[in-house]
Order: C-alpha cells, then structure tokens, then sequence
C-alpha cells in the first residue's frame, strides 16, 4: 500500500487544470495558486521594506517547449516568456508583468496567459498587468529609493544547475571572441542605469535558502519523479544485453519516463559501460555493452518542473562475476552503513564520522580475495575519515538535479531537506569505478529513501535482469525470445575473466 499512495497523492496534488478546452494549460496545474503565494509571503519577510524583480525566462529561438527559469516558477507558477515579477515586501503585494496577447502565435501554439483578471484569478496574484507598465513601476521604487533585490546569478531552465550557469557565464564573458554578459548582468545594469541611486542587492541568498528544504508538494513532484526513474532505470536493467549500445538503453528509460508523465529529462543520461563508468559525467553513448561489463546508469526526468537523481550499476550480461561481486558487495555493505546514519539534527561531519567507524568494521571484518580491492575498499572509506573535509553528506535534489545550496542553513540535516548520496568506490589506475546513488528526503524521525524499491542488492538485480526487457515484450507472440549471450556462469579461470572493458 505503500508504494501506491505516492501515486495517489501526486494525482491530487495535479487536480484541477486551468485550460480552454483542447488548449494546453493558462496555468500550472502541479501546485495550487496558495503555494506560490506563501513563497512569496516569505520573501516579502526577508527583503522588509525592499522589492524583489525576478524576470522570466525568453521565448526559444527552437522548436523545443518553454520552460520558465526556476526562481520564477517556484515564485509564480507561471509559464510565460519574458514575464516580470514585482514583489513588494512593504505593500505585500505582487505584480505580474506580461506580454500582451499575440494572436498569431496563439493561432499556432495555442493561449498563453495575458493581462487581465483571467489571470489574476488563475493565478492568486494581486496585479497582473501589460509589461509596458514595469518602467513606470521601477521608477516608483527609485523615488522611493528601496532596495531592489533581484537575481545575480544565470537563470537555471530545464536540466541546468547552478554549476554549470556559473561555469558558462565565465566561459562566455571571458571568451575574447565573446566577452557577453549574462543576462542578469545586463538587466541589473539597466536597473541601476534607470534608478541609480537606489541599492541593487542579491535576490539567490533568499531564495536558496527557501528552496533548500522543500513543502509536501515539492516532495510528492520529487517521489513522483524518483518513482519514473526507478522504473526507467529497471526497464533498461531488464533490456540490457551484450551488442547494444549506450544510447539504446538511454531510450528505453526515455520511453518510460514519456509514457509515465514526464515532461522530459532533468538531465542528460549518463549510461556509461565499462571503463566509460571512470568518468562521472560521462554521456557519449555510442559505446557497445560488452560481455563482462558493468553498466553505469544514472538517470532522471522532469515532472512538473522538478527533478530526482537515481544511479544502478548492473552487468550488461544479467551476471555478476566473482571479482564484481567482490567489489559490489563491500562497497553496497559500506554504502548502507552511511544511509543508516542519516538523522535530522547532525551535522554533515557528524554523519561522515558515524559511518566511517561502521565502514572501518566492515571493512576489517571482510576477507577479500583481491588485494586490490582490498586497498580500493580502504581507500573508499578514508573518504570519510576525520582528517577529510565534510560540509555536506550528498548534494541536494529539487528543481534542480544539483540543486541550490544554503550555507551555513545546509550544514545541518532538517526534515524535508531532498538530497542523494553517491560516493564512488575506485581503482583509478584500471579506470575501475563503482556507484550507486539515491535521492534521500530527511524527516522527523529519520530519512526516507525515495529509489528503495529499485534493486541494488545482486540477488535482486541478477532476478530483475532475468525478466524480459522492453524490447522482448514488443516481439510478436510468436516469436522466440533472444536469450541473453551470457546468463550462464562463466567457465572461464577468474583470472582472465574481464572486469572492466573499454
């Protein structure tokens, strides 16, 4: 019952859709009007007698779907291009700045939301008004000479992260062949060009500190989204077979996370075979499974702007060799024992401490076959140890894949705080690297693992891979069903049985 309820909840949660019929959504139907207006109630407490300008994401050059920037959805709700937010902490009023109806693109693409009461309505937003009336707007700030809070930081769409923002503004704006500003720089300067006398301040400190631990909702969007990636992930395990390539098995958990409600990816798929699993972000694709591979997988979509983070490791041939079963067995049973030390209240080094006494035993208390690992295993849980740094346990989950961070807010585990943990286990000199990772949600009496259903013990993932795949269960019933090259255990001496192949 309880792996049925998530479901339930999200569904409500996705209740009542604002849409003329046959036209896509005027609004967000992943969260009621009353959610986003207590996000704003907060950021009107932080910034006192300030105003908060956020604006929207632009309209896309591409046929690919919009998608609001994160700040201003998680403000707003609203998928609009090129929309201003006003947030007035002394009035405790919000503006919305819209374009004005564009009839021909509507005859195209559908409505979107305009000016007008409809949309005050839909959205609980006090004004709704032309985006031609902003200027007047910020002039009255100017007069008045509040500060003005608006982002620093590039906007974050869909499958981006803080991280890379950042790294793509320096890049571009340092490029002597480029050297342009990002677009808040630019749109800072033009606030402080019309209102020169008034303090500009950054508006991402407050709002990363209210998106660091997320309400019920967001959780349910991120249980929903975590639900559609363990089921990709498992659909792939059940697919994969020697001769395929990355990619093909990428399309099998893009199939699922469509059929399912996605509404895309929340990240590129970075399904790596072999020696390819070496590099963390890897996402070629085109590499081919071989027979006595381990595959990486690590995969999530985007539902309801709001992603997850969920990585399996599996053998390409259903089978996990002897010395694969070594190093996944000490590394899950070390794995487990840093979970098992997720508690609200501790500190990020309070955590790493925990576990690395609970790794030591483990460890010590294993005989290992291969000196190697033996070592790797060591080496794997001197991560932990006190003389290593420890400012966070994983890295958080939200609207973002990475998503934003709070400090010092983040130091300390709080209920509702969504986060994974995904430390690797390696051999870097035969580009060994092994990986696991799950979305992880802090309560009040201890932590919930979101992607607990997805197999990760060998038993479970050697029986989910014996199941016929995607591929399998699309071939006419009278066909016979490919078995897999390698199901049955190898005869080969350990010592030449491959490990890790390119």
């Amino acid at each position: 019952m309880r792996a049925v309820l998530p479901r339930v909840v999200f569904a409500l949660v996705l209740g009542a859709v604002a849409r003329p019929a046959g036209a896509q959504p005027l609004f967000t139907s992943a969260f009621p009007a009353e959610e986003f207006a207590a996000r704003r109630t907060r950021v009107m407490a932080a910034i006192g007698e300030g105003v908060a300008v956020l604006q929207g994401a632009t309209e896309l050059p591409s046929y690919l779907a919009f998608r609001q920037n994160n700040h201003v959805y998680y403000l707003t709700g609203v998928e609009v291009p090129r929309a201003i937010v006003l947030i007035d902490g002394r009035s405790h009023r919000t503006t919305l700045f819209l374009p004005p109806r564009d009839e021909r693109m509507e005859r195209s693409e559908g409505p979107i939301l305009v000016p007008g009461d409809d949309a005050v309505r839909l959205t609980g937003i006090e004004a709704v008004v032309p985006r031609d009336e902003f200027a007047a707007a910020l002039d009255a700030v100017a007069r008045e000479r509040r500060p003005i809070y608006t982002p620093h930081r590039g906007e974050s769409l869909g499958a981006f992260t803080p991280y890379a923002v950042d790294r793509h503004e320096r890049l571009t704006s340092t490029d002597p062949w480029d050297g342009r500003p990002s677009r808040e720089a630019a749109f800072i300067a033009r606030i402080k060009a019309r209102a020169p006398e008034v303090r500009v301040e950054d508006l991402d400190p407050i709002l990363d500190r209210l998106r660091l631990v997320k309400s019920t909702r967001e959780i349910e969007a991120i249980r929903e989204a975590t639900r559609i990636a363990s089921a990709g992930i498992l659909e792939a395990m059940k697919t994969a077979q020697p001769g395929q390539k990355e990619r093909e098995l990428a399309a099998v958990a893009d199939y699922v996370f469509r059929k399912n409600g996605a509404q895309g990816a929340g990240y590129f798929p970075l399904v790596a075979t072999g020696r390819n699993a070496h590099y963390p972000h890897y996402h070629g694709g085109e590499s081919v499974l071989q027979d006595g591979d381990l595959v990486l997988f690590d995969y999530a979509p985007d539902v309801a702007n709001y992603t997850s983070d969920v990585t399996r490791m599996f053998p390409a041939n259903g089978r996990f060799t002897p010395w694969q079963r070594e190093i996944y067995t000490v590394y899950l049973r070390c794995y487990r024992a840093l979970m098992a030390e997720l508690k609200p209240g501790r500190t990020a080094r309070q955590v790493h401490d925990a576990a690395f006494a609970a790794m030591r035993q483990i460890v010590d208390g294993t005989t290992f076959a291969d000196p190697k690992v033996a070592q790797a295993a060591r080496n794997f849980i001197a991560l932990f140890g006190p003389e290593r740094r420890a400012e966070r346990v994983g890295h958080w989950v939200g609207m973002e894949v990475h998503d934003v961070d709070a400090t010092p807010e983040g130091n300390v585990l709080q209920p509702g705080m969504v986060f994974t943990i995904e430390p690797a286990l390696t051999i870097p000199e035969d580009r060994v690297y092994i990986r696991l990772e799950d979305v992880i949600v802090i309560t009040a009496a201890g932590y919930e693992n979101l992607s607990e259903s997805l197999p990760y013990e060998i038993a479970d993932i050697e029986a989910a891979m014996a199941a016929p795949g995607l591929g399998e269960v699309s071939r006419p019933a009278t066909a016979p069903r490919p078995s897999k090259p390698s199901i049955r255990p190898s005869t080969t001496p350990k010592s030449q049985q491959p490990r890790f192949q390119p």
